[in-house]
């Protein structure tokens, strides 16, 4: 990847973009966390998204950069990356959060942010620009994740109903509503340690790509870092209403228990 002479306008215009892809990806993926507690009626919406803002915020302080460092490696050649790319990458997860949130339909950030990158490179260069063990692997994941939860989901269903097959419905609502909490919390957690990297991932290599910082850096700059995770939990906090209408109550009507 040979750094180009980036104006630092369009740095910033860049800059600006990853940023509201990440509100975005808060935004439009705080349903994954919060719409379990809300459909159930254990937390008000308000209450869920502030909590689910506070722990993807806090990530900032647990989480490690692993994430940031492998953005788009594996899936494309890296030497072909440019503000091109980055651009048309950002817009392309951009627009198709829109429309999934639109429609209410769930859908990953990451993975759009992939395709974005499979979609651009492909269009600048062509097929030999694509890496077909990364595509391929990460075609297969967004197949067999669904595939996993609902087998494990299934599974902890039926241990759960067996350990707690003498215990009064009353007891059972009770105990999984803390347990509710505790899961949305730890989920809202690994929601902002990892995604909100990925931004961290596309702006560093942004930064590289344009010359204003070099191979020799180990970490991106501190306000990056900051900055994305401040973008990240106030997406969160305006939710995404709609898909979580449809994970908690279109596609099935959970209770403490199931949620």
């Amino acid at each position: 990847m040979t750094p180009v002479e980036m104006s630092i306008w369009v740095v910033a215009l860049l800059v600006g973009l990853a940023l509201l892809f990440d509100f975005m990806n808060g935004f439009h993926d705080a349903a994954n966390s919060i719409a379990t507690v809300v459909s159930t009626g254990v937390l008000k919406p308000q209450h869920a998204v502030a909590m689910a803002a506070f722990f993807n915020f806090i990530a900032i302080m647990i989480f490690q950069l692993k994430v940031a460092a492998t953005v788009g490696k594996g899936t494309i050649d890296p030497a072909i990356v440019d503000h091109y790319v980055i651009f048309g990458a950002l817009v392309g997860a951009i627009v198709w959060n829109v429309i999934t949130w639109w429609g209410g339909i769930p859908s990953s950030s990451s993975h759009a942010l992939i395709g974005g990158l499979v979609g651009a490179a492909l269009a600048k260069v062509g097929p030999s620009a694509l890496i077909t063990v990364g595509v391929v692997k990460t075609v297969a994941f967004i197949l067999i994740s669904p595939l996993l939860g609902f087998l494990f989901g299934a599974l902890l269903m039926l241990l759960f109903s067996w350990l707690c097959f003498r215990m009064s419905p009353a007891h059972v609502d009770r105990w999984f509503r803390r347990f509710q909490l505790l899961s949305a919390s730890m989920y809202s957690l690994g929601h902002g340690g990892n995604d909100a990297q990925k931004t961290i991932g596309i702006i560093w290599l942004l930064l590289l790509t344009g010359g204003y910082m070099t191979t020799a850096d180990t970490s991106p700059p501190t306000w990056v870092i900051v900055s994305c995770y401040v973008a990240i939990g106030l997406g969160t906090l305006f939710g995404g209403w709609r898909i979580v209408k449809t994970m908690g109550q279109k596609i099935t009507k959970l209770k403490p228990f199931g949620g």
